[in-house]
């Protein structure tokens, strides 16, 4: 995995400097309520993204109807039965979600990503080593939609930009959470939502964020969304580093081992320096193991 193209400094600041200095304290293990300047962005507006939505390739795009329980299965999730344009330009009405993904492909997103990130870069590069794999994703929901629980495997940023959402967070690494099994199957292609059960409630953090906010979730926190009364937009910027990555390989490894009956071993809270078991398993794939 390679790092993206270098980036610039945008010409007026999305993070402001106290957001920065609190995204330096939290990153790359804890969330932390942050605000930023892209709300009210042109780029951003209702009409823009559903015309950006229907020159999307199919494969970028995902939508549903969005009043759904918490723990959904991923083949019990309702379609809306609107076209993605419709769904944009009436989802104040159609009680749907819609994600557009790798909107950086669009060169104009591309520079909203850019100059979101370039101010991030040095903070990042210290703790976890060049930003590998940029992205970014614009998620609209309708008015009490809600986001199943689930991860991402990326770093992640979520900029509020227009209407309200609460984001309920969970620690990273809980097993009970996320047992172990289930993210071998997620690093192996497995989906992103995971199963919930009500006393899982109290162990997350719930974060408010009106226009103007964002909040960064760290690599796999479990998190689940509620939308507010209103329209929302929220533009997620992501990343890879070399840690997450190396999460994913050591369980990958932890995958094939336990296929074969052998014994599988810990991912730490630093696994880019669990050097020899990734080696060992780069050998084993490429040997076909």
């Amino acid at each position: 995995m390679t790092a993206h193209r270098p980036i610039s400094p945008p010409s007026g600041a999305v993070f402001p400097a106290a957001a920065r200095a609190l995204f330096a304290q939290a990153y790359p293990d804890q969330p932390a309520k942050l605000t930023h300047g892209m709300a009210g962005h042109p780029l951003l507006s209702l009409d823009a993204l559903a015309t950006l939505a229907e020159r999307m390739p199919s494969g970028s795009v995902e939508y549903n109807l969005g009043k759904l329980p918490l723990g959904v299965r991923p083949e019990e999730t309702p379609s809306n039965g609107l076209t993605l344009g419709e769904t944009i330009r009436t989802i104040e009405s159609n009680g749907s979600w819609a994600v557009l993904k790798n909107v950086e492909r669009d060169p104009a997103y591309a520079s909203l990503l850019d100059g979101a990130l370039a101010e991030l870069e040095p903070i990042v590069g210290e703790k976890t080593g060049p930003m590998l794999h940029r992205e970014a994703f614009i998620f609209l929901s309708s008015p009490d939609s809600v986001t199943p629980f689930h991860m991402d495997p990326e770093h992640n940023i979520l900029l509020q930009i227009m209407g309200t959402k609460t984001m309920t967070v969970f620690p990273a690494r809980d097993e009970e959470l996320v047992p172990a099994q289930k993210s071998e199957e997620f690093h192996g292609g497995g989906h992103r939502n995971l199963v919930w059960q009500d006393g899982f409630k109290a162990r997350g953090t719930a974060v408010t964020l009106l226009p103007g906010d964002a909040i960064h979730v760290p690599v796999k926190a479990p998190h689940f969304v509620e939308n507010g009364p209103t329209v929302s937009v929220s533009l997620s910027v992501t990343w890879r580093s070399d840690r997450s990555v190396a999460e994913g390989e050591l369980h990958s490894f932890n995958a094939l081992l336990r296929r074969r009956g052998l014994p599988v071993g810990a991912v730490s809270a630093a696994p880019e320096r669990q050097g020899l078991r990734r080696l060992a398993y780069r050998v084993m794939r490429k040997l076909g193991a």
